[in-house]
């Protein structure tokens, strides 16, 4: 086939993105932005990505239907989107049949990894990328015991195995998930939290987006879970989101820890800032948000990699033979099948640029796992106390080798010290420890009773020694001491006979 010069090859390209959300305008405008941004710099390309666009209105079957529309009537040779993880298993489905690349920048969930689809190219981070860095931290602070509190879908709900397995390796249990719903009123998130007070663990994962999390804040502030003693964790669900928070919301979750992918700042990254802000807000002059995050960054990032891969190919592997489908048939037998979807694929995966977020690679059906950033919450906003990387672990700067503390933590209650992650429950039992009650060696152990109070007190260098190990448990466990002498008044015998003594008294107690 012939071409004239200075003629180019258009791409159709989908686009499935819930637009009346800020992830959804601010990924459409990237995608905008980096197509332009690209063909710019590289005029002598010989193709252009043309993109189709689609509203999914939030909804699963709405993505589908928009997909389906693409493929059949656009006859796209690739899908950006959807928006979530829950709209993408269908259109995933749908994409393989038609053997077009369906490249999402926002859906995160571990769940889409078990679909086994070649034709799912994941241009973000699974959410599982971010468990050995929460793994870490709980590790590094010896914290023994977890909630975790997760929205109630599949995006909640696909971490749960990955971060419970890990921090198992740990030896951290996870007492209690708690699962709030999306339309969770406040009284019912309420009544979750007061749950939530009367265990014994004070340390809680949080994995949800900002709608739903800034409420859980306001009303755990509210309740007094913002107190000193308790540790609140957030995955980059909405650690991503903070500087787009209100001041309120920032306000009741002072103390916060949280965890997010390590972006490095570049000029070009500047750049892309304030161009992208300016326009932004052209298109939205009524929109209160209008901060880039990881999200925007991904879609320009995975737009700019589909116009590279496009490039790739030679000229003839381009078809514009068009099919004899009728536009008015929706049925999923009669699904058009790209001829050059899976070049388009096989181009993308071997892809690797610079991109804004770092270095663009696909590894395994998704965006190869870079360093994660964590951030504490305090003031007007966050402030970055250190990093995690695959490679080193904690570390004060990501490309250090150098393992030392995290900078300085302010914890909830304005508190500079470690909470131990545990208190006493309300209703817990008490370890019951037995003592001899018996003459001589009393600096060892003496027991002395009070005959006014009824109270007994137990002293002595054993004692203070059991106290002293005690304390050092990096959880709390309430004890007692119990006295306990043989039947005949006198002191226990041999080991075997002291046992026994500890025993039977012990269980007459219980």
């Amino acid at each position: 086939m012939g071409m004239a010069q200075n003629t180019t090859i258009p791409v159709k390209v989908g686009v499935v993105l819930d637009l009346d959300t800020w992830v959804g305008k601010m990924g459409l405008s990237c995608i905008s932005m980096a197509l332009s941004d690209w063909y710019a710099s590289h005029g002598h390309y010989k193709t252009r990505v043309i993109t189709k666009i689609r509203d999914s209105q939030r909804d699963v079957v709405g993505a589908a239907a928009a997909a389906l529309d693409l493929l059949q009537n656009e006859e796209v040779e690739a899908i950006i989107g959807p928006g979530s993880s829950m709209q993408a298993n269908f259109m995933i489905g749908l994409g393989s049949k038609a053997r077009v690349p369906i490249i999402s920048f926002s859906a995160t969930s571990p769940s889409l990894s078990s679909l086994q689809s070649q034709y799912f190219v994941r241009a973000t981070l699974n959410d599982s990328a971010q468990v050995p860095a929460i793994k870490a931290i709980v590790q590094a602070f010896g914290w023994r015991e977890v909630v975790l509190i997760c929205v109630d879908n599949e995006y909640g709900n696909g971490v749960i195995p990955s971060l419970t397995s890990a921090l198992q390796e740990v030896d951290t249990h996870v007492t209690y998930r708690s699962a709030i719903h999306l339309s969770a009123t406040d009284d019912q998130i309420v009544k979750e939290l007061y749950k939530l007070m009367t265990m014994s663990t004070r340390v809680f994962i949080v994995h949800m987006f900002t709608p739903l999390g800034s409420r859980l804040f306001t009303k755990a502030n509210e309740v007094g879970m913002m107190e000193e003693g308790y540790v609140w964790i957030l995955t980059d669900g909405m650690t991503d989101f903070l500087s787009t928070l209100d001041p309120s919301a920032i306000d009741s979750m002072q103390g916060v820890l949280g965890v997010k992918p390590h972006v490095p700042r570049t000029k070009e990254l500047d750049s892309v800032k304030i161009r992208w802000k300016k326009k932004f807000q052209e298109e939205y002059p009524i929109n209160e948000i209008s901060e880039l995050n990881i999200f925007g960054l991904r879609a320009y990032d995975a737009a700019s990699a589909l116009a590279i891969a496009v490039e790739k190919l030679s000229v003839g592997n381009f078809s514009f033979q068009k099919t004899n489908i009728s536009r008015d048939s929706i049925s999923l037998e009669s699904i058009r099948v790209s001829p050059i979807g899976p070049n388009i694929l096989h181009s993308l995966l071997s892809t690797q640029f610079r991109g804004l977020t770092g270095h663009f690679q696909i590894v395994d059906g998704q965006l190869h796992s870079s360093a994660f950033q964590i951030v504490n919450v305090n003031g007007e906003g966050e402030k970055g106390v250190g990093f995690w990387t695959q490679e080193n672990g904690i570390v004060r700067r990501p490309n250090s080798t150098s393992k030392v503390n995290l900078r300085a933590i302010t914890w909830p209650g304005e508190s500079t010290s470690v909470p131990k992650g545990w208190v006493l429950p309300t209703n817990g039992k008490k370890l019951k420890i037995g003592v001899p009650v018996k003459e001589g060696f009393s600096e060892f152990v003496k027991v002395m009773r009070d005959p006014i109070t009824n109270t007994t007190k137990v002293t002595g260098y054993c004692i203070a020694i059991f106290d002293a190990v005690m304390a050092t448990l990096p959880y709390a466990v309430p004890y007692e001491y119990v006295p306990f002498e043989t039947p005949d008044g006198n002191a226990a015998g041999n080991y075997d006979e002291l046992i026994s003594q500890v025993y039977f008294q012990v269980s007459h107690t219980l």
